[in-house]
């Protein structure tokens, strides 16, 4: 087994490799941050235990950011507050080259379903259909980016010393997106190197009785798929097929072919 910080290692890696979910223009009004190439490629700080998979490529993101001379972290994860009541987060306030930004920070896994809505944002939604793109994009440009300008911001602006009208609004926005299996499907809205792999219906996964399987938890659901895990045989993986239709929760999967090709993608059980 990999040590901790060997796995930490490969997480990141398969966060970086990870690209913007769209680069060429605003979408829906909101425009990405590129963090810009750096030399180094090392993840240098210290994860606490059991971090969830969005806090954990928080510190991803962060990690990037201190590593680059032209940027400067003002604030991560700040808490705004109306009467000891939460009413939202600011992931983190940076400058870039002097120019201040809040940046809200999402890494997300879609599957393309073309039976819900009308357009290429519809149809990407959680492997779970609990959740999609399109809620969150509504969410960032609703609720999250707003936050900014609320009156009980405008304290931690002020400490800071900077003007609120002076700071842009950008997100660094990374999704893994999987496609129907067997189905062409042309992205053009969004970026269509975000497509890592497919996924499948349990009717679906007979075709692939003379393949191996491996599930990765959740915090590897961030790897590149790669040899060295333990495979299980088709007839072996079944317990964890059933569970996904019991349990009616869609599992990230590798599958290792007879041509020896790993692909990735989602058993889904809907």
């Amino acid at each position: 087994m990999p040590s901790d910080s060997n796995q930490i290692a490969s997480q990141y890696q398969g966060y970086k490799q990870t690209p913007a979910l769209w680069f060429k223009s605003d979408l829906m009004g909101i425009s990405q941050f590129l963090i810009p190439k750096n030399i180094s490629g090392t993840f240098i700080k210290t994860l606490p235990k059991n971090l969830r998979l969005g806090k954990r490529v928080e510190q991803f993101v962060f990690n990037e950011l201190e590593q680059n001379t032209a940027i400067s972290i003002l604030i991560e994860n700040s808490q705004i507050q109306d009467n000891k009541q939460t009413i939202g987060e600011l992931d983190a306030i940076i400058t870039n080259n002097e120019t201040p930004i809040h940046l809200e920070i999402i890494y997300k896994f879609y599957v393309y379903d073309e039976s819900v809505g009308h357009s290429e944002i519809d149809h990407f939604i959680g492997p779970n259909r609990k959740d999609s793109l399109l809620e969150k994009l509504t969410k960032l440009k609703n609720k999250q980016l707003p936050l900014l300008y609320k009156p009980q911001t405008q304290s931690l602006i002020q400490s800071l010393k900077l003007n609120v009208n002076e700071i842009l609004q950008k997100v660094c926005f990374k999704a893994q997106l999987f496609l129907p299996y067997k189905k062409d499907v042309t992205i053009k809205l969004l970026n269509p190197d975000c497509v890592v792999g497919f996924y499948l219906r349990i009717e679906e996964l007979s075709e692939f009785k003379s393949s191996s399987f491996y599930f990765p938890s959740k915090p590897d659901w961030l790897i590149q798929p790669h040899n060295s895990v333990s495979w299980l045989h088709f007839q072996d993986a079944e317990a964890h097929f059933n569970a996904i239709e019991i349990e009616k929760k869609s599992a990230c999967c590798w599958i290792k072919q007879a041509d020896n090709s790993i692909k990735k993608c989602f058993v889904v059980w809907w």
